[in-house]
């Protein structure tokens, strides 16, 4: 690495002289714009809107537009005269909890090495911030330009942080924030279901950028002169949700699957669908317990009314016989 500023840390009456380096570095796959019938590269030349001559570097000044056509010109003598108190010092100004710096404020990281014999007071400073469990405000000009920044130690290392100014941060201004908008309760709880199922530990190494392992595929494939193989397609974006609930419990059992867990049905706690749907079924198997119980009954009253004329003969028969028998009895001896 290289450094890219010298100066020194100011921690009360102490001076930790320190260089400091990028502690990033973008991956971005770069091009360059070329022809493209020959591939030659595309120069653009800096010329003058007024005259129409080409300027070189030496010739170019800062303006600031002040509206109605009007340029105010800056050279170099004038950013070398502004007051800038911290140009080659990092000045602390306090110590705060880290959880209370807001983290849109960060800007660009910088790692901070010891110089010449600074090595023991920047071990000092290292180990009293890891102590106090706080991070360092401080103030350092860089490329020109004040900034605030943070002190904190990562990987035995001081990194600087620089911050954006509490002026830069954009108020958001949206309609919704506006609207008198009710999360039921049920929702809230299978939105948090669904939180659970998908929490995990950050583990920074665990994620790639596909898109640059792609390109680069795509570029080596080039030079190589085979064929690009396409990658697989990931599955395709889900529609808005209609039923938001159902969308939430669907998501649930989807990253439930994903880790190889039990279905929320089989055992788990019953949540506001799956108790629903519990319902519905329980209804159904009383409603279908009921048709088998009128099915079975329905064939013994049919019996019972086919019996009814089958006994009414049997009487009939009975009392005919009877009858007979009581006329022979009354009935008169003939004489010999």
């Amino acid at each position: 690495m290289r450094a890219i500023w010298k100066g020194a840390v100011s921690f009360g009456l102490v001076s930790i002289g320190v260089k400091v380096y990028s502690a990033t570095e973008e991956k971005d796959i770069r091009f360059h714009q070329v022809h493209r019938e020959d591939g030659g590269r595309i120069r653009y030349k800096r010329t003058c809107s007024v005259c129409g001559e080409e300027v070189t570097y030496d010739d170019i000044a800062k303006g600031y537009d002040i509206g109605g056509g009007e340029m105010v010109i800056l050279t170099d003598s004038d950013f070398a005269d502004l007051p800038l108190s911290t140009s080659h010092a990092i000045d602390v100004l306090e110590f705060v909890p880290a959880e209370q710096v807001d983290p849109i404020l960060y800007n660009k990281a910088y790692f901070l090495e010891p110089e010449g014999t600074a090595t023991k007071p920047y071990v000092l400073l290292r180990d009293a911030l890891t102590d106090s469990e706080r991070v360092a405000i401080v103030k350092v000009a860089l490329r020109q330009r004040e900034q605030l920044a943070t002190l904190r130690v990562r990987e035995g290392v001081l990194l600087l942080n620089t911050m954006l100014w509490p002026d830069e941060i954009r108020q958001p201004d949206f309609g919704f924030l506006d609207e008198d908008l009710k999360v039921r309760p049920p929702e809230l709880a299978m939105a948090s279901s669904l939180i659970d199922s998908m929490a995990g530990e950050f583990e920074p190494d665990a994620f790639t950028d596909d898109y640059r392992a792609a390109l680069q595929e795509v570029i080596d494939a080039k030079v190589e002169g085979r064929e690009v193989v396409q990658p697989e397609e990931e599955e395709a974006a889900p529609a808005a949700a209609v039923d938001l609930m159902a969308a939430l419990k669907a998501s649930v059992e989807r990253a439930r699957a994903a880790r190889g867990e039990a279905p929320s049905d089989g055992g788990a706690e019953p949540t506001p669908i799956s108790s629903a749907r519990s319902a519905k079924k329980t209804a159904a198997k009383k409603a279908t317990s009921g048709k088998a119980t009128s099915a079975k009954k329905a064939p013994a009253k049919k019996t019972a009314a086919k019996k009814t004329p089958a006994a009414k003969k049997t009487t009939a028969a009975k009392k005919t016989t009877a009858a007979k028998k009581t006329a022979k009895k009354t009935a008169p001896k003939k004489s010999a």
